[in-house]
């Protein structure tokens, strides 16, 4: 069976927090030395009360006039406005904070960036503390995975380990990440698998199905009775 990369082989676990009193400019020292982005507020246990981003500090410099007389930036939404006259992390923080678990496989991680639009997810233990953070960088480490062992996972885990087909069956190509499956097989539902199964393997790109079958047992599957013909 094909085991997906999970958050936690993938996150950075050596994290930094910072606490809801923590000042700005302290804030701003973190990141900078650190080299990160974005730091999260954590309560006295540990726990993710919410993150501070470059971006929630740079609202400050919105507030003040320019060098050539420039007037600062209208005001927006009530919290921006509060964001850019805040003091200390409890005032900059976003909140409520997204939060992953370490054995989440990246898949999911992926997908709850997408639906929340962040392009980071706190990850936290079933004590509900930060054990660790990982980004979208971080989720696109399993692209790294060099094709032949991509190759070997599919051919060995999918095709022979699963599908328990031969190696003359059906031949796997990969370059760049895109497989390649040659071959022919008994069943067009086979092939079918074949391909899903292949796509869910860590690194993969895209899969072109090259697979001929000896019976459409699909085409049959879709005739139900009353259906048209």
């Amino acid at each position: 069976m094909t085991r997906h990369s999970t958050v936690g082989e993938v996150m950075t676990r050596d994290v930094v927090t910072v606490r809801p009193d923590t000042p700005f400019k302290e804030i701003t020292s973190v990141l900078s030395a650190r080299g990160i982005s974005a730091v999260p507020v954590a309560d006295a246990r540990g726990a993710p009360m919410g993150l501070v981003s470059e971006a929630d500090l740079l609202r400050r410099q919105t507030e003040q006039p320019d060098e050539y007389g420039g007037q600062p930036a209208p005001p927006g939404w009530p919290h921006e406005r509060s964001k850019a006259r805040a003091e200390n992390a409890a005032g900059l923080m976003t909140t409520p904070v997204v939060t992953a678990r370490p054995d989440w496989p990246v898949t999911q991680a992926a997908r709850t960036m997408d639906h929340h639009r962040v392009r980071r997810l706190l990850v936290v233990d079933e004590t509900d503390r930060i054990v660790g953070i990982v980004s979208r960088s971080d989720l696109l480490r399993v692209f790294l995975r060099p094709d032949e062992e991509i190759r070997e996972e599919i051919r060995d885990d999918v095709l022979k380990g699963m599908l328990r087909l031969g190696g003359m069956e059906v031949q796997v190509q990969v370059h760049d990440g895109v497989v390649t499956l040659r071959g022919e097989v008994e069943r067009h539902s086979t092939a079918r698998i074949a391909e899903r199964l292949a796509k869910g393997v860590d690194g993969v790109v895209t899969v072109r199905p090259m697979i001929d079958y000896a019976v459409d047992d699909v085409a049959a599957q879709d005739v139900r009775p009353g259906s048209p013909r």
